[in-house]
């Protein structure tokens, strides 16, 4: 793998949120009294002095003491901010994230103050063939990292570009051009860059970043009880877990990896099902017995009042029309879920090995793709996310397919894959709870969290060792 984590121990969330708490002030007291009220004043002060030296050393050893001894120190002027910037080039979009953090007081872990969180559509592979404009694209989302880290920072301060599923589906030649011309950009950005600053991310390492950073948010890094992470994005989708007892699945054998934490490691299982992501499943289900060449395509997953809607996939341009069946009618246009979900299968299935079958057993945090059309069609509140199960996604994509509606051309088949891709594909359980996330305590739930995280302590250590 093209990481090793030095991960450092969650933080109460409190310890991103709060104000720095006041200094400790200097100073004694006058006053008289004879013998037995100075006894007892000194005896009060040991008392207090003795409690304070407890609580002191117990909580040094505790999360909830580390924002009162952290906020002490940077009312203190005691914090040193440090900065790293990823850039996320996705299928669809491409996204800056610019972070703070500083050094714990009591144990020197990071620790997140902000983020800066900024995107542009299309992705940088719609670029392809015009490398230069696409470099352009991700200039402007410099522009804005720039607005967070301080120029007397900015040759410090690491900065990547992660290309994902978007870069991978595009020929070799193609995607190396757009790389290129990233790099020369890179060059004279004024940020720290390095041979590898640039690079289209390998699928393990996104399964791990993405479940680093939902773990880290919620405090489950220093447990045993981790979250399952089920990232969804345009091309790929990320499976992510620490199975209970791997000796129980030979099959996932290939696919664990060790990622250390602050006191400890936790052994994972990761994927990255390339050809599973949202956009790959519509384009191989519009397509489904097309013509190599044909760009205007009529599906069996779209309502036939839909007519000519526009899908771009890749560097292609596709003109989308709904499919008359047996099932519609003039009166009430519908379309035909069974032969929907049968071609779904079809084209998702064989996509999934190996199937993550103890996936069922663990709590479930999904997000990107699942969040969106979650909110989307009403299964969770739009600003707070929430939870909803595999059966609710199920329901959903039915009354989604029974209805004809030209604001939302494609819902149907993103829901009935999505429905799929828990259900038969993860094998999950109807009644199975799923916590979908945007943002947990504010921060965006990125596997660009966990990069930073990665390319701050690798370097940090490396310099350690020097």
């Amino acid at each position: 793998m093209g990481f090793e984590y030095e991960l450092l121990q969650q933080q109460d969330s409190s310890e991103r949120t709060q104000p720095p708490a006041g200094s400790r002030r200097k100073g004694g007291s006058k006053g008289g009294g004879g013998p037995g009220g100075s006894n007892l004043r000194f005896s009060f002060i040991c008392l207090v002095v003795s409690a304070s030296l407890l609580i002191f050393l117990l909580g040094a050893y505790t999360d909830s003491f580390h924002p009162i001894i952290d906020g002490i120190a940077g009312r203190l002027g005691y914090h040193e901010k440090i900065y790293a910037v990823v850039i996320d080039a996705g299928s669809t979009g491409s996204r800056v994230l610019a972070f703070e953090f500083h050094h714990g007081t009591l144990d020197g872990r990071l620790v997140l103050d902000y983020e800066l969180f900024e995107q542009s559509k299309p992705g940088l592979s719609a670029f392809a063939g015009r490398p230069e404009e696409g470099a352009a694209s991700i200039g402007k989302l410099l522009d804005l990292a720039k607005r967070v880290v301080p120029e007397a920072k900015l040759s410090q301060t690491p900065l990547v570009l992660k290309a994902t599923a978007g870069l991978r589906l595009l020929p070799p030649a193609q995607a190396e051009a757009l790389l290129a011309a990233c790099r020369e950009l890179f060059k004279s950005s004024g940020f720290l860059v390095n041979a590898q600053a640039v690079e289209i991310m390998d699928g393990t390492d996104e399964g791990i970043f993405s479940w680093f950073t939902v773990n880290f948010l919620l405090g489950k890094l220093t447990g045993r009880n981790t979250v399952a992470a089920l990232d969804l994005g345009g091309g790929s989708t990320q499976v992510t877990f620490a199975p209970r007892d791997v000796s129980q699945t030979p099959l996932y054998k290939d696919y664990m990896h060790r990622v250390p934490t602050f006191s400890s490691y936790v052994e994972v299982f990761t994927n990255s099902y390339l050809g599973a992501g949202l956009h790959a499943i519509r384009h191989a289900v519009f397509t489904h017995r097309a013509g190599e060449n044909q760009t205007k395509l009529s599906s069996e997953c779209v309502n036939p009042i839909i007519h000519e809607k526009l899908f771009r996939y890749g560097t292609g341009q596709y003109y989308i029309s709904g499919k008359d069946n047996p099932k519609a009618t003039a009166e009430n246009p519908v379309v035909d879920y069974e032969l929907c979900a049968s071609i779904v299968k079809q084209k998702l299935l064989p996509t999934l090995k190996p199937k993550p079958v103890t996936l069922k057993q663990h709590e479930i945090s999904a997000f990107s793709y699942f969040f969106d059309r979650a909110i989307e069609t009403g299964l969770v509140d739009p600003m707070q996310g929430g939870e909803t199960t595999v059966g609710e996604f199920v329901s959903k994509s039915r009354e989604v397919c029974a209805e004809a509606n030209a604001d939302q051309p494609f819902m149907c088949v993103d829901l009935v894959f999505i429905s799929t891709l828990l259900e038969e594909g993860y094998g999950l359980k109807a009644k199975t709870p799923l916590k979908l996330y945007k943002k947990i305590d504010g921060h965006e739930i990125s596997w660009a969290l966990g990069c930073a995280y990665n390319i701050l302590t690798s370097r940090e250590n490396a310099m350690k060792h020097k």
